[in-house]
């Protein structure tokens, strides 16, 4: 049984997440506003756009831990953990420059994705490379 079956029972509330996220981004949105039609329906889309971009940022993370668990790898290996590290790194140093805590999730997460992509990359190049000469 894969990974994502097992764990598909825990995270069935997976919309009731991502419904939270929205409710908190229209929250957000509406703090310290006067509740006029305009308000709301700005306030709405910002919780929605939210929602998207949350969805986005913890889908393509868990999509690739799901893949690498179930090509076999461990969550201890050291090319598994190297995109997290770079983008923690990343987002460190993107605070101290710019302390603002989006610009430095948002720095975090392209340079984890830029990095699981080369590391994927140089992975197949390396695979292919191992199953020719054998």
């Amino acid at each position: 049984m894969s990974l994502q079956q097992r764990l598909r029972e825990w995270f069935r509330p997976w919309y009731a997440v991502v419904f939270a996220v929205f409710v908190a981004g229209t929250a957000w949105s509406l703090r310290g506003k006067p509740l006029e039609l305009t308000t709301i329906l700005i306030a709405i889309t910002g919780g929605l756009f939210g929602a998207v971009v949350f969805q986005f940022t913890v889908g393509s993370v868990w999509a690739y831990i799901v893949e690498y668990a179930n090509a076999g790898g461990q969550w201890t290996d050291g090319p598994f953990l190297a995109p997290f590290t770079i983008g923690i790194a990343t987002g460190a140093v993107t605070y101290v420059y710019d302390p603002s805590v989006g610009t430095a999730a948002w720095a975090a997460f392209w340079s984890f994705a830029v990095s699981a992509a080369a590391l994927a990359v140089i992975a197949q190049f390396y695979a292919g490379y191992r199953e020719s000469s054998a």
